[in-house]
C-alpha cells in the first residue's frame, strides 16, 4: 500500500468536506444527483467515444493501482547494477552458458530482462543489443502511458460536463423565474454544483492519477534503460569494473554500487 498516496487523497477529500462544514449548516445542499450523473456519465461517455474500450478499462484499473506501492524503487536500481556485475564475472569465467543458466529463474518474472538476455546469448554485438532494447523500451513506454493520456483526457472533460450540468440547471431555473422569483437563489446554487463536481473530480482524482501513472512508467523506463546498458556491456565482454562505472553513471551518487565494498564485506 502506498501510504503517501492514500494520505494525500484522503487529505484532499477532508479539506473539501471540512471547508463545507465550516461554511454552512445546510450540508445537504451540496448533494445534487442530476449534476453528479451528468459529470460522471458525460465524462465516461466521451471517453469511450474517444478511445478504444480496452484502453479505457485498463485506465480504470490503474486508478485503483496508484494506492499500491510501486515495484521499481531506488534500491532496485542499485540491485540491477550488482546483478550485471555478478553476471560480468560469470561471463569472464565460464562464458555465456553460465549467464543463461543463472537467469533461468528470472525468465517468467521479468520479460524485458529475459528478452535482453536472449539477445546477448544469441551473439548480437553490444551496439545491436543497445539499439534493439532501446526500441523495446520506448515502444513499451508509449503503450503503457496511453492510460495516463486517457485519464488526463477525462480530467479535461469533467469540468466541461460540469459546466453543461450548470447550464441545464440555469435554464430550468430561468424557466421558473417568472412564477416564483424566490427560487432563483436556491436554483442558482443547485445549478452551480455541476461545475463544482466537475472541477473537484478532475483536480482531486483524475489529474493526480494521470501524473502518478506517468511518473511510474517513467521510472520503469529508466530502470529498463539501465538494464539495457548493462546487457549491452555484457555482450561487449566488458570487465565488471567497467560495467560498474558505466552503470553507476546513470544513477544518483548515493545509489552507486561499489565492488570494493562488496569484496570487503565477503572477507
Amino acid at each position: 500500500m502506498s501510504v503517501a498516496t492514500l494520505l494525500g487523497f484522503l487529505f484532499g477529500i477532508l479539506l473539501f468536506i471540512g471547508s463545507i462544514l465550516l461554511s454552512t449548516d445546510n450540508y445537504f445542499v451540496f448533494l445534487e444527483g442530476a449534476g453528479f450523473i451528468m459529470v460522471i456519465g458525460g465524462t465516461l461517455a466521451a471517453t469511450f467515444v474517444a478511445f478504444e474500450p480496452r484502453y479505457v478499462i485498463q485506465s480504470f484499473r490503474l486508478i485503483a493501482s496508484i494506492f499500491f506501492t510501486q515495484k521499481v524503487g531506488r534500491t532496485i536500481l542499485t540491485h540491477e547494477v550488482g546483478r550485471m556485475i555478478r553476471w560480468g564475472y560469470m561471463v569472464q569465467k565460464a562464458g555465456l552458458p553460465a549467464l543463461e543458466s543463472d537467469a533461468k529463474r528470472l525468465r517468467q518474472q521479468d520479460r524485458f530482462l529475459s528478452f535482453g538476455i536472449d539477445l546477448v546469448i544469441t551473439g548480437y554485438t553490444g551496439q545491436e543489443v543497445r539499439e534493439i532494447l532501446a526500441n523495446t523500451v520506448e515502444t513499451t513506454f508509449h503503450r503503457n502511458t496511453v492510460p495516463a493520456d486517457i485519464i488526463r483526457s477525462m480530467a479535461n472533460n469533467a469540468p466541461a460536463f460540469g459546466m453543461i450540468a450548470t447550464l441545464v440547471g440555469l435554464v430550468i431555473m430561468l424557466d421558473h423565474m417568472g412564477t416564483d422569483p424566490s427560487k432563483i437563489g436556491p436554483g442558482m446554487a443547485v445549478g452551480l454544483l455541476g461545475t463544482l463536481y466537475g472541477v473537484t473530480f478532475a483536480r482531486i482524482i483524475l489529474l493526480p492519477t494521470a501524473s502518478k501513472v506517468q511518473q511510474r512508467e517513467e521510472i520503469v523506463r529508466f530502470r529498463n534503460f539501465l538494464v539495457a546498458e548493462g546487457l549491452a556491456l555484457l555482450a561487449e565482454r566488458r570487465s565488471p569494473r567497467y560495467i560498474q562505472d558505466k552503470m553507476n553513471s546513470f544513477l544518483d551518487p548515493s545509489l552507486h554500487f561499489e565492488i570494493d565494498r562488496m569484496l570487503r564485506m565477503k572477507e
